[in-house]
């Protein structure tokens, strides 16, 4: 299962979300900036900050 907390790099966000493709977390935290956060575009380097801060956790926690 795959995790990625906006909060980590959106301090004080406190949105998240997990799956177990790492594309689709990617899908979601990319709609999720641009939703919340208003960003319009999304460069590589944000798509590389995610990417990095995407991490494996348990089904169950």
């Amino acid at each position: 299962m795959k995790t990625f907390h906006c909060g980590s790099l959106v301090p004080g966000c406190d949105w998240h979300t997990r799956h177990n493709e790492e594309a689709e977390v990617m899908r979601r935290a990319v709609e999720h900036l641009r939703t919340a956060h208003g960003e319009a575009t999304i460069r590589e380097t944000m798509i590389e900050a995610i990417r990095s801060r995407i991490t494996n956790a348990s089904a169950s926690a």
